[in-house]
């Protein structure tokens, strides 16, 4: 086996030229790890903050980002005596927890105190080889690309937490999806919709709106050239809508909030424009609303979600593909919020 592998990392925070295209050392795995040649890794928002810096997340430099992943197993640590082998294909669940408190022990291991996700506090998916826990792979649907595969774990399980294990989204409710065309507004959409809801969301461009009707979304507004709690008052004749999913944050918070009909909830998992936000607290108690705050999801969720990929429920969303090496220019398409759906790095992995 090879002493180094392609990745791309970073050394310093910063901007996109700070990514750096280069050979690593290869991945030391583990006995209770597997070892994943990467044939496909999806970005999220969360790759960005990690390489600009935020003090949420404590790292060693240089780093490598990626939270999903999918591929081959290579190899298996010396410990696992499960089903999986070396040869088969799988996908990553990028959510890792200790497995022993109380919070994993019953099934909320996204509370666990130890809690990380793959490309944050350990290296990710952006490289050729990448080493996961061993409980955190998972056989890959017959149904998927490799693609189709990396496109989905962390914005499902995220949306699930949020559409139906916080908000509880019933029949014939009307739910409010912000920034439609993100990895987790795509599949918020299509979730909604399942469940039976009357489906609003909203876009950044007119070239989305056909697109997000395709995913399930009953009426689409463009926040580009609309007031969006206008329209979504006109689209309810004044009642509002019972539920908002949202992850935009300071920009669009005071629409989210007076979309909401009396007795309205709200679930935000993110701040892709901003963390402050500003509301009048007797506007909160006078209408009886409840803001829910929302991080990753379960394995359960997970594995909820990739049942209903497997029978065509769902389906992931891919906006774009990338070589590994140009991974500048992946970041750089969804900085400039042109996509729809998920971008996708694909690594030409050499077989070691």
């Amino acid at each position: 086996m090879g002493s180094t592998m392609k990745a791309v990392t970073f050394h310093e925070h910063g901007g996109l030229e700070k990514l750096i295209y280069e050979d690593v050392a290869f991945p030391q795995v583990g006995p209770d790890e597997i070892l994943i040649r990467v044939k496909a890794c999806a970005l999220n928002h969360l790759d960005i903050w990690i390489r600009q810096g935020i003090p949420t997340y404590t790292i060693s430099l240089p780093h490598i980002s990626g939270c999903d992943v999918s591929g081959v197993i290579e190899r298996v640590g010396t410990a696992y005596s499960g089903h999986l082998e070396a040869g088969q294909s799988v996908f990553v669940n990028p959510g890792i927890s200790c497995g022993i408190c109380d919070e994993c022990l019953t099934g909320k291991e996204n509370r666990c105190a130890h809690f990380q996700i793959l490309g944050a506090q350990k290296n990710g998916g952006y490289a050729e080889y990448v080493t996961v826990p061993a409980l955190n792979v998972i056989p890959l649907p017959e149904n998927l690309t490799f693609e189709q595969a990396a496109a989905f774990p962390l914005v499902s399980m995220t949306a699930w937490h949020m559409v139906k294990t916080l908000a509880d989204v019933q029949p014939g409710e009307s739910v409010l999806v912000m920034g439609g065309g993100s990895g987790v507004g795509s599949m918020a959409i299509q979730m909604a919709n399942l469940l039976g809801a009357r489906v609003l969301s909203t876009v950044g461009a007119e070239d989305k709106k056909a697109k997000a009707k395709m995913l399930g979304a009953d009426e689409v507004i463009d926040h580009s050239s609309e007031n969006v709690s206008e329209r979504v008052a006109g689209l309810t004749q004044g009642h509002g809508v019972d539920v908002v999913i949202e992850h935009i944050g300071q920009e669009v918070w005071e629409h989210c909030m007076k979309s909401l009909s009396r007795g309205g909830r709200l679930v935000t998992c993110g701040a892709t424009s901003g963390g402050a936000s500003q509301f009048d607290v007797r506007y909160l108690y006078s209408r009886q609303l409840t803001i829910m705050g929302s991080y990753m999801g379960t394995r359960n969720e997970l594995l909820e979600t990739t049942r209903l990929i497997e029978t065509d429920k769902l389906r992931p969303v891919v906006d774009s593909t990338f070589p590994l090496e140009e991974a500048r220019n992946a970041q750089e398409r969804m900085l400039a919020r042109k996509i729809f759906g998920k971008v996708v790095l694909v690594p030409e992995s050499r077989k070691v």
